[in-house]
């Protein structure tokens, strides 16, 4: 009976789409049937009911329960707990509306952060959790962490009512469509703040706000009983009191701007709708409450009014603090004061402060010195700069509108007039260095290149939204899980709204930050995760120049080669700026091209190639960066696996890399609309095969989550073929290996290919270690790195030298891994196997499908070569022997 594969992504959409079917009937009916679920577990039933789950759901939850009991060696927690995790798996995955998240919290006595902590942890089956539940759980952790946040910060004020923060709730859920948007949500709590402390009594009031509501609102004069039929109807308020917002802003550290924006936007929209405006009566807190909570079964996630109730299933739990974080500060000035760890919000307020603090001095349009800069070209770019700022202004604030709600289009050109003022700024920059490195002022080829102006302008916007949005990102580039990606601000989005290739956009990130001292050390790291998310999958897409730029570089040569191993502990080292990438060949040209190592300015024209000599395209800077830069990020990912996994074998460490780096040169259309780590994983596969050493990928993947920067999409989500997509392994067996399959046969040979050199750990380019550090909390007081020791070499006589030599061979033949070669193709002594977990069925091989007491077929393929090598040799010596024996 052959062993059983995996379920298949195909299998389990097939599957869902089954359940799915038969659950329409229940929509209609959603009693639970009792009868039909006799064989389950009476409390599982029972809880199903309590849930007002329907037949389908109950089914698809008692599927996944029975998954869980065969993946795992012992239960993570309470069986209850781990069907309501099941149940709530089910109804995401059916879009079947049933409990409330809350609800389910409640049944089983969890609160959020432990809830999302038992999925994570029963996620031990690649099918278990699936990308759209995922992503479920994502969005819904987020929403959590800005709704925290936010609350925190709400309640630290005495004199608010309940009414005030569910009226904010209220507001956030209408006028929003990202309710996850921590900036523009604190914004809309300030609008709500306003709106009642303008109503309350100033005897509740702090002092500060006492003093501004007495002075925008003089008591009303008394008027005689003669005179009252006379009196006047006294006006309604105006709809903004401009004095008491700009207080709160300033008190809280915000934009008087953006907040006004959002109020007469946003809000008030939504008080026209409520039948606020205008009216200095406070809402209702019953009527409030009964509109809220038909917003909350809606969208059937947290209730966030239990904040105001301290309520378990929305508290985290509390760190103990270590005993060394108990010990007083003894010697600590008395007048030093401490300053708290700052809240989210105020992080996030003192970024944006910062930013605007930064680009004070910048304006919106190009200085006087980038206006010379322009003038100085052969082709004057100022207006189509000009015209190309307007067009990509509207279409960015049309598709933040578009992403974060149709009032908020005011907010985006206002994030988009930052991002001008950055991007001017940067360019100036930029100019200043190429014209000292270049003593040239005509950069007319330059600042005549589209793509550079679009790729720096979106490096701008980037850098803005980043620091509104805090540094996120979304599912390693994919599409988040069924939403659609235009609510989603996260880099690639700016990629997106400008049509804008990764490899275009990587080309200005290095320069940028060296270009711009003030950024934050947290906008560098979101700039290099950028670069890193490009070099792993954004730049591979389908329609990336990157891969005709490989045809064309292939066809010429090889592309750029791994450093040698006498790099290894040097920063990458390269003089490219942008002006040297974008002005490097990307596209074939009919145009003849100056020599590859051609030093003339960015300014100067192509020269005529010389009578009868063929013409060559130079080598591609562009290119040459981003495969060093590459096969650095691939090694490092490739490192860090290793080290989780077989630190106790060091001899496949090369073998891997070399695998690993020669599919990247070679194999590199393996790449198209796939991840860097797909390719990493199957090569740690392919060698520990060859090697015969028991690694699954079930483990692999295991320990790849544990990495920074991964998401589940990498290994559930592969591209098969067209429009097709299956997990790792599947990948494994119908594309990567048949890809590579003598390759890899060649590593189990006697005599194997030459081995890749290692390049050295990554170290990033945008630190500068040989800049001394200021010492924080003091003037002068600096901090030089420690400089590596010259070594003195004594003057070597040719014995000692003959004595030096001799060790190094011994030394190599010791470190050697050719006896660990023999031994792991030797089958009667094979290395002990590393400790492995379950898979779907214990001791299958879910790659080539082997059964314990076999070998696989890559080691059966390899025990006929070698033993027909072995006749060979032995026939060859026979002849040999004979022939000696012939001789006169």
């Amino acid at each position: 009976m052959p062993p059983k594969k995996r379920n298949s992504g195909a299998a389990q959409n097939k599957e869902m789409k089954s359940s799915i079917k038969n659950a329409s009937p229940d929509k209609e009916n959603p009693d639970l049937s009792i009868e039909k679920h006799k064989e389950k577990d009476a409390d599982f039933v029972t809880l199903c009911q309590s849930l007002q789950v329907t037949d389908a759901v109950c089914d698809r939850a008692w599927t996944i329960w029975k998954a869980v009991q065969a993946s795992v060696d012992k239960v993570l927690d309470t069986q209850k707990r781990l069907w309501a995790a099941c149940l709530f798996v089910a109804v995401i995955d059916l879009e079947v509306p049933s409990f409330t998240f809350t609800q389910i919290l409640k049944a089983v006595d969890l609160n959020v952060k432990q809830f999302l902590g038992l999925l994570k942890k029963m996620d031990v089956n690649l099918d278990t959790i699936s990308t759209k539940v995922n992503s479920a759980v994502t969005r819904l952790e987020k929403k959590y962490d800005v709704s925290r946040a936010l609350y925190q910060r709400f309640e630290k004020g005495k004199e608010i009512l309940r009414s005030c923060w569910t009226m904010f709730l209220l507001a956030k859920g209408r006028a929003l469509q990202m309710e996850d948007d921590l900036v523009i949500s604190f914004h809309l709590m300030v609008c709500v703040l306003e709106f009642f402390i303008r109503r309350c009594l100033p005897s509740l009031l702090h002092p500060l706000y006492q003093s501004v509501i007495c002075t925008a609102q003089s008591p009303p004069t008394r008027t005689s009983r003669r005179n009252q039929s006379k009196a006047k109807p006294r006006q309604a308020p105006p709809e903004v009191d401009v004095q008491l917002l700009e207080t709160l802003c300033k008190e809280n550290d915000c934009s008087v701007e953006e907040v006004k924006s959002v109020y007469q936007t946003s809000f008030s929209a939504f008080l026209d709708s409520m039948s606020l405006s205008g009216t200095r009566d406070l809402p209702q807190a019953t009527d409030l409450s009964k509109q809220y909570e038909e917003l909350y079964f809606k969208s059937r996630d947290f209730d966030s009014r239990l904040f105001l109730d301290n309520d378990e299933t929305l508290l985290t739990p509390k760190v103990e603090l270590m005993p060394v974080e108990r010990t007083p500060r003894k010697n600590l000035p008395e007048d030093v004061v401490l300053i708290p760890p700052q809240t989210p919000v105020r992080a996030a307020m003192n970024s944006i402060a910062q930013l605007r603090v930064d680009l004070t001095t910048s304006g919106d349009q190009p200085s006087a010195n980038l206006a010379v800069y322009f003038m100085n070209c052969t082709v004057d770019p100022t207006e189509e700069v000009l015209q190309r700022v307007e067009s990509l202004g509207l279409l960015f604030s049309q598709r933040f509108g578009n992403a974060v709600g149709p009032r908020c289009v005011g907010l985006g050109k206002q994030r988009f007039t930052l991002g001008i003022r950055l991007y001017y700024r940067v360019m100036e920059s930029m100019l200043k260095s190429e014209e000292k490195r270049l003593s040239v002022q005509n950069f007319s080829k330059l600042l005549n290149d589209s793509t550079f102006h679009t790729s720096l302008l979106a490096c701008a916007l980037e850098v803005v939204m980043a620091t509104y949005g805090g540094s996120t990102f979304k599912n390693g580039g994919y599409s988040n899980g069924g939403v659609p990606v235009e609510t989603d601000l996260c880099f690639p989005w700016i990629l997106d709204v400008f049509q804008l290739t990764a490899f275009d956009f990587y080309k200005v990130i290095e320069s940028f930050i060296k270009a711009e001292p003030s950024l934050s050390k947290d906008i560098v790291k979101h700039l290099e995760r950028c670069e890193h998310l490009i070099m792993e999958t954004i730049a591979w897409r389908e329609d990336s120049p990157l891969f005709e730029l490989l045809k064309r570089t292939r066809e010429e040569g090889p592309v750029e080669q791994a450093e040698p191993p006498a790099t290894l502990n040097q920063p990458l080292q390269h003089n490219h700026t942008a002006a040297d990438l974008y002005l490097s060949p990307v596209r074939p040209s009919s145009r003849t091209l100056p020599a590859a190592e051609s030093t003339a300015p960015p300014s100067s024209q192509p020269s005529a190639p010389a009578p009868h000599q063929t013409p060559r395209h130079p080598k591609s800077n562009s290119l040459s960066l981003f495969y060093k830069k590459l096969y650095r990020l691939a090694y490092m990912r490739l490192k860090m696996l290793y080290t989780q996994l077989l630190t106790s074998h060091p001899e496949l460490e090369p073998i891997m890399w070399t695998l690993f780096q020669h599919t990247l040169q070679n194999e590199y259309e393996l790449m198209r609309d796939r991840h860097l780590d797909q390719l990493m994983m199957s090569a740690m596969y392919a060698i520990c095969k060859v090697k015969n050493v028991d690694l699954r990928f079930k483990t692999i993947v295991t320990a790849y989550k544990n990495m920074p920067n991964t998401n589940q999409e990498t290994f559930k989500h592969v591209l098969i073929r067209e429009g097709q997509y299956d997990s790792i392994i599947v990948f494994y067996n119908l594309v990567f290996m048949q890809k590579l399959k003598t390759n890899i046969l060649q590593y189990a040979s006697p005599r194997p290919p030459t081995l890749s050199p290692l390049p050295h750990i990554p170290r990033s380019p945008y630190k500068f270690p040989n800049s001394p550090l200021r010492v924080p909390g003091s003037n002068n007081v600096y901090i030089s790195p420690m400089k590596n020791p010259t070594r003195m070499s004594p003057v070597m006589t040719p014995r000692t030298r003959s004595t030096s030599d001799k060790f190094q061979k011994i030394n190599a033949m010791v470190n050697s891994s050719d006896r660990s070669l023999k031994r792991s193709l030797d089958m009667s002594s094979a290395p002990k196997p590393l400790k492995r977990l379950r898979f779907d069925v214990e001791g299958q091989d879910e790659a080539d499908e082997s059964k314990p007491g076999e070998d696989s077929r890559l080691i059966q393929k390899l025990a006929e070569i070698g033993s027909t090598r072995t006749r060979m040799q032995e026939q060859k010596m026979k002849d040999d022997a004979e022939s000696e024996k012939d001789k006169p």
